[in-house]
């Protein structure tokens, strides 16, 4: 068969190694073609291919970014975006298409997919909010990337009597803020799943500064949100004012420096922001990744030849499945119940009947 790849969306640590998997097996086993589409979907519509053989996928597993980079590019805004799209599957000859993406990537295949085109999806994203999978690569290079940066900042903030935010990626689900909160040993983790209230937060650091811990670690998701309407003016969620992208999404970012900024006003603490933004997708991918990446597109490529066409490859328990598109972008996979119970097993909390004279007694410190 002769098999494009394409890779869309935001570039992820373990994009090359899928693209690596895919031709090697597919021209190893299966004795396939393959051509890749540059720039995500928009080198489909606009025909920019460049061929994928063994040579040209030497090398670059343990590479970040992609071969073929990518775009946010949505041909489905696009006039007759889709329609081109089909009309270079076919003038380069294509048999079948892998799509390594999110869930905007995988909404425009599950499109293509009901307008006739046959089409694989990888799930792709640092966020591990994709339903369908237990985990997406990139995911556990993005939390070990985190989780070093908390470790970092503890020794400055205590050497500095200080508060530390750290801001981390997520959008709409805190995965990357519980795992790497977790791992980071933060005492404050804020996640979209549930807005916060400051005061509380406020008071959690009182209570510690209170017993003697002069500093204090908060973790929060670009995309957390404040409690009550009072705390709304600052915005819920806080977004760049940079407009949208092709699939609708508002830029977040500054939900770090507007909480520096509240918990220093209630607390009287120095408090600092540190927002790691894009070096969390960056650089080389860890060895999870690595691996997990190899069986997914080992998984798509076998799909291909199974024609489980409008099908995710996806990892249930230790086992890769394959699953529908329509499933796997059903919803946007939310922290689960039972991590935030670990989370809050773990945080630096006083028993309840020690909260009033610690948090009278904190104030008083402030005062003074």
């Amino acid at each position: 068969m002769k098999v494009g790849i394409l890779t869309g969306g935001g570039d992820c640590p373990g994009l090359n190694a899928v693209i690596r998997a895919v031709v090697r097996k597919g021209v190893f086993h299966y004795k396939d073609e393959f051509v890749g589409f540059l720039e995500g979907w928009r080198g489909v519509q606009e025909n920019k291919t460049q061929p994928l053989d063994l040579s040209s996928v030497g090398g670059i597993l343990p590479r970040g970014g992609t071969i073929l980079r990518t775009s946010r590019t949505n041909p489905g805004k696009h006039e007759n975006g889709l329609t081109r799209c089909i009309e270079n599957l076919k003038n380069n000859k294509v048999d079948a298409l892998v799509a390594i993406g999110g869930d905007d990537t995988i909404s425009v295949a599950l499109r293509l997919h009901e307008m006739g085109v046959k089409v694989v999806g990888v799930p792709k994203t640092i966020d591990n909010d994709l339903s369908g999978t237990d985990f997406t690569f990139g995911f556990d290079t993005a939390v070990n990337v985190a989780t070093s940066a908390i470790d970092r900042v503890h020794t400055t903030a205590e050497a500095h009597n200080r508060v530390m935010v750290v801001e981390v990626m997520g959008r709409d689900s805190g995965w990357i803020a519980m795992y790497s909160g977790i791992a980071g040993g933060a005492d404050v983790i804020l996640i979209p799943e549930k807005p916060f209230d400051i005061e509380e937060v406020a008071e959690t650091i009182r209570l510690r500064h209170a017993r003697g811990r002069y500093f204090s670690i908060v973790v929060v998701a670009e995309g957390a949100k404040f409690a009550s309407d009072m705390d709304r003016q600052h915005g819920a969620p806080v977004v760049n004012n940079l407009g949208t992208d092709e699939f609708g999404h508002a830029r977040l970012g500054g939900i770090g420096n507007i909480l520096a900024r509240e918990i220093e006003r209630l607390t009287g603490f120095e408090t600092r922001a540190v927002v790691l933004g894009h070096i969390q997708r960056g650089g080389s991918p860890s060895a999870f990744d690595r691996v997990l990446a190899t069986r997914y597109g080992i998984g798509a490529i076998d799909m291909v030849h199974r024609g489980e066409f409008g099908c995710m490859a996806a990892l249930r328990g230790n086992k890769i499945v394959s699953v529908s598109l329509a499933e796997a972008i059903g919803a946007n996979r939310k922290v689960d119940q039972d991590l935030i119970d670990v989370a809050v097993g773990i945080l630096d909390k006083l028993k309840d009947t020690d909260k009033t004279d610690k948090t009278k007694e904190a104030k008083e410190t402030v005062s003074r």
